[in-house]
């Protein structure tokens, strides 16, 4: 048996003790069983959490082979070398796996659930019903069919562009199941929700990439020394972000700080969190001493601690699957229906100090702002230091616009727009023709070009690499053409307004998330067509840009003139469950609302037609002054136009004499 093997039995054998000791201590594991009440027995009590331990370990197994193979190892021209191919195929094994074992806990969850034995789920429609009717069983079900399709896909990719498609695709499969459970039904489940979403993609590139890192290492597989050095710099910010989301799942969960010690949920968290230590202790000790002993050409120290971190790391995920089968503990919330739907209390009537003044924190999109100034602010200052200028005005522009995010999705007008459709409006005219002018004239990608690094081996992908990459691949080109980039900043709205979309993502807080970046995703594309500073494969002249754009803005005139002749409410049982007692009808918010989109476009539209004025401008001087250098070049020696200034210069002459 090799090396590599070995690890991997004994990183089984360390989480399944950890899930049993965890199931013990919480008391999931021998149940106290009622007389009279339907029992599934000890099969199903076992079976479920050992077969979502074989899930989520085959999932972050297939996100650590995707990873190995896009990012840690080097590839060529994006071409995968022989060792990421390797892990490409190994990938689609695992992801086969994964769907296996989400079959099994949807057999072993649909039992459970109705109090049956296998065989007896398995012999009637309840296991159809379980895996299509509930939210849980839905979850499961996509992970199958997304599994399955990440195995039969990564036996065809070739490219690193491929694999990092599928690195992608194996993410968003992760979180179907984890956010379907306690998770959905915790007090402040818009706060859980992100901070479970996060932690799960963080900890799932940290964990994968070090397991197979870890078997990488004890293969004896070449080109160790690049893929940990680049691992380390990732598992940095995996670790930052895996504790930073994890504190937020907990503070959403738990009512009080004794809760910690005094509830079963509370000592698994604690477990939990010294693994989480310990495993930052040992990443420490990497970046300190094994990594240089690595560069040294010293294998066996760095593959040793790295299997016992794998053995670490696997043990914390068992804990995690015997912490989701634990309920958390039971805190007093207010008896109220608007607290349930929207994880807050009803806000009190709207004044404008109180859009200043009730902030409420969406984690989501507060990385998002903090990623997008942390990142633009690092850049900046790269190039300073480098002593290369940077415009003071693109850079004023991009924190203006990271502001408006923040103001737009975190203050209390974040808090309205969730109870009042104007406030609502307003919201989304500000994150769709407000932000996106702003972040576009703030040049990032122009900026990351420049003070990135290409890469260190000739042919590599590198992040710079990767963005001139996905700047001329054929998506961009599609996305970014104008005529897409307009139908979708268009018609989206129509499609969510005008049909049970939008008060289906009202209702949940991912489709809430999803509608705010598409308001975001569509206004930016939308307008880095039109005034856009980066380079970018579809570039309008300047009379098509004002086309574009006198073209597009009557729609949105004409998309606020239906809102307020319309009779009905839009998603009026979203609205009705709030059980707000002031303020305007709902029909009457809903006609102000479409009042403000009907003139809310004449700002973005003034906005647009100073930038186009300013870049036509400068446009203009940069090409005559270009002409101009053309002219002196062609002009220099040549014979008659020589001839010609001479006898200029000497009329200027005879004329002084005179």
């Amino acid at each position: 048996m090799t090396k590599a093997a070995r690890l991997v039995l004994a990183g089984t054998a360390a989480a399944v003790a950890a899930l049993v000791i965890g199931m013990i201590v919480s008391g999931t594991a021998f149940p106290r069983i009622i007389p009279g009440l339907p029992d599934s027995g000890a099969v199903v009590r076992w079976g479920l959490p050992l077969s979502k331990l074989l899930m989520d370990a085959a999932g972050v197994l297939t996100v650590g082979l995707l990873l190995m193979a896009t990012a840690l190892l080097p590839n060529d021209k994006g071409m995968l070398g022989r060792s990421a191919l390797h892990y490409v195929k190994a990938a689609s094994w695992a992801a086969l796996t994964w769907a296996g074992a989400a079959f099994l806990a949807i057999v072993f969850g649909a039992a459970e659930s109705v109090g049956r034995t296998v065989p007896q789920v398995l012999a009637g429609p309840i296991l159809s019903s379980y895996a299509t009717q509930t939210t849980q069983g839905v979850a499961l079900t996509l992970v199958v069919l997304f599994g399955v399709a990440i195995a039969l896909f990564s036996r065809g990719a070739l490219t690193a562009g491929a694999a990092a498609g599928l690195l992608a695709f194996a993410l968003v499969t992760l979180l179907p199941a984890p956010l379907t459970g306690h998770t959905s039904s915790s007090p402040n489940h818009d706060l859980a929700t992100s901070a479970v979403a996060l932690h799960l993609l963080a900890l799932a590139l940290w964990v994968g990439g070090l397991v197979v890192l870890a078997a990488h290492a004890l293969r004896g597989a070449p080109q160790l020394d690049v893929a940990a050095s680049r691992f380390s710099k990732m598992a940095l910010w995996c670790y930052a972000g895996v504790g930073l989301s994890g504190i937020f799942s907990l503070v959403a969960r738990l009512g009080a700080v004794s809760d910690l010690w005094t509830s079963e949920y509370g000592v698994l968290a604690v477990a939990k969190i010294v693994a989480f230590v310990l495993l930052g202790y040992i990443g420490y000790w990497h970046r300190q001493r094994t990594l240089v002993q690595l560069q040294a050409g010293e294998r066996r120290a760095f593959a040793r601690l790295t299997g016992g971190e794998t053995l670490l790391m696997l043990a914390t995920v068992g804990l995690a699957v015997a912490l989701s089968r634990t309920p958390p503990p039971e805190f007093s919330v207010p008896a109220d229906r608007a607290f349930e739907l929207l994880g807050y209390p009803l806000p009190p009537e709207i004044t404008l100090a109180n859009v200043f003044s009730l902030w409420w924190l969406d984690l989501f999109f507060a990385v998002v702002a903090a990623v997008l100034g942390g990142l633009y602010a690092l850049g900046v200052r790269r190039l300073i230091r480098r002593g290369d200028a940077w415009s003071w005005g693109r850079t004023s522009s991009w924190f203006i616009g990271v502001a408006l995010l923040v103001f737009a999705t975190q203050s209390g007008l974040a808090r309205y727009a969730q109870v009042m459709f104007d406030m609502h409006m307003i919201e989304h005219m500000t994150l769709s023709m407000i932000v996106p002018i702003f972040l576009v004239l703030g040049a990032p990608v122009t900026l990351a070009l420049r003070a990135l690094k290409p890469a260190a081996r000739k042919g590599d992908r590198g992040p710079r690499e990767w963005i001139t990459t996905i700047l001329h691949s054929r998506f961009t080109k599609v996305a970014t053409h104008p005529l897409v980039a307009t139908s979708l900043f268009i018609a989206s709205t129509y499609a969510l307004y005008f049909t049970p979309l939008f008060e289906s993502a009202m209702q949940e807080h991912l489709g809430h998330i999803w509608m705010t970046l598409h308001f975001l995703i569509s206004g930016c594309l939308f307008f880095w067509v039109i005034i856009g500073v980066d380079p970018g494969p579809n570039r309008l002249p300047y009379v098509g840009r004002l086309l574009m754009l006198f073209v597009t803005m009557p729609f949105h005139a004409f998309f606020g003139i239906a809102l307020m002749m319309m009779g009905t409410v839009i998603a009026s049982g979203w609205y009705e469950q709030l059980g707000r007692t002031w303020g305007d009808t709902l029909l009457q918010t809903q006609r102000d609302g479409g009042a403000i989109a009907w003139g809310f476009g004449e700002i973005p539209t003034l906005i647009v037609l100073l930038a186009i004025a300013a870049q036509w401008y400068q446009d203009d001087n940069r090409q005559a002054r270009r002409a101009d250098r053309k002219a002196d070049r062609a002009g220099a020696g040549d014979p008659e136009l020589d001839s010609y200034n001479a006898y200029l210069a000497r009329l200027n002459r005879a004329d002084k004499g005179d």
